[in-house]
């Protein structure tokens, strides 16, 4: 059989962990696909999954193989765009992800231009406050805050953000604006992070950091719900700047030890390693990355 639809198929039952599952997807029946996985296992002379009268499992070899057929097919796939003309239209589905606030502020006013741009193309977008594997997870382009590890993986620099401490003039106004970081231990903290009882703020070069370990007050798992207490003048938070660019822009909130501030953090839009660009990614990412670049609260 080709190797090419063995790969297919194989994809199919690993993404959908079962053969009639796969053979629906593919519109094919069970036994073909069955022969295809018997063929492709044969020819490799490696067994690929686990069969038992319930599920469908990857091997070790199998996962392995797995990853490799998704990137070789979206190879294909991205090759035989590129041979039809750089100057086709983009055309399928696009994944993006991106952290929530930076997805709801900066990432869908470029998602609605890119699609009233392209009316063949439908996105899937994921704002997520966590990082998002974009081989296992099928996301075409993510926004990474912060420094990227080594990867395979694509980066475009973008912009970049602080992180910075900031209170409502009511609150400073009534408890003093602290003036070293170990002021904050006399200070009521807002924590947007993780539920702990503590957390510990990092101030400075990072070659010489000053580290404050706090008890905050309040803990909340939501960026917007730490804004809003800090609006209404409970205390102390950290975030990233352009979360609060609004709230800074408009008096409601004012920023605290900016001379202890960290370096900031750059902003990039990263994509999976290809030898072709597809036209809807490389599209996309000339739409976004152009008005990301553009934008004063990234630079």
């Amino acid at each position: 059989m080709d190797q090419v639809h063995l790969m297919s198929v194989f994809v199919a039952v690993g993404e959908e962990e079962g053969f009639a599952a796969a053979a629906r997807r593919l519109d094919l029946s069970p036994a073909a696909v069955t022969r295809a996985i018997a063929a492709l296992e044969e020819k490799l002379g490696v067994k690929l999954l686990l069969r038992t009268t319930r599920n469908v499992r990857l091997t070790e070899a199998g996962r392995r193989y797995l990853d490799d057929s998704r990137a070789i097919l979206s190879s294909i796939e991205e090759a035989n765009e590129a041979a039809a003309g750089v100057n086709s239209a983009p055309k399928g589905n696009l994944s993006v992800t991106s952290p929530v606030l930076f997805g709801k502020t900066f990432v869908m006013p470029g998602i609605v231009r890119y699609l009233k741009t392209y009316p063949e193309v439908e996105v899937s977008a994921l704002f997520l406050d966590r990082v998002v594997n974009l081989v296992e997870e099928g996301i075409d382009v993510a926004v990474r805050i912060g420094h990227l590890p080594d990867s395979s993986l694509k980066a475009l620099r973008v912009g970049q953000v602080r992180r910075v401490l900031c209170a409502s003039p009511e609150y400073l106004a009534k408890h003093g604006v602290p003036r070293h970081p170990d002021d904050l231990l006399r200070h009521t903290i807002v924590a947007a992070s993780g539920v702990t009882p503590r957390v510990e703020w990092k101030f400075g070069a990072a070659d010489d950091p000053t580290t404050v370990r706090l008890r905050p007050r309040l803990t909340v798992t939501s960026n917007d719900a730490a804004i809003a207490a800090v609006v209404m003048g409970l205390g102390i938070c950290r975030l990233l700047s352009y979360q609060v660019a609004d709230e800074l822009a408009a008096g409601r909130l004012k920023i605290v030890l900016a001379d202890f501030e960290e370096a900031p953090w750059p902003v990039h839009l990263v994509h999976r390693e290809s030898k072709f660009g597809a036209s809807k990614v490389r599209n996309f990412i000339d739409l976004l990355a152009g008005e990301l670049k553009a934008h004063p609260h990234l630079n």
